[in-house]
């Protein structure tokens, strides 16, 4: 990782704090839920349809997760 926060800290510290991790989980959450959608919508129980979403579904939450940490570290740091 290119920040300092990612090289030096443990997980609980760096979440929320890269915006490099959470560009890149944004791209490959936009870029794999209408990859999903498109090819395997119809098929939910093949084991690449059960893959990809697994994937999505962790990128999606991974980055829901650094959300709500930098949006609860800016209200606080405010306070």
């Amino acid at each position: 990782m290119s920040c300092h926060q990612c090289t030096d800290s443990v997980f609980k510290q760096k979440v929320g704090r890269c915006k490099r991790c959470m560009w890149q989980l944004t791209a490959l959450s936009l870029f794999t839920w209408p990859l999903w959608w498109y090819y395997y919508a119809d098929t939910p129980k093949t084991v690449e349809s059960i893959a990809l979403l697994f994937f999505a579904i962790s990128f999606t939450g991974l980055l829901i997760l650094h959300l709500m940490v930098w949006a609860y570290r800016v209200v606080t740091k405010q306070q």
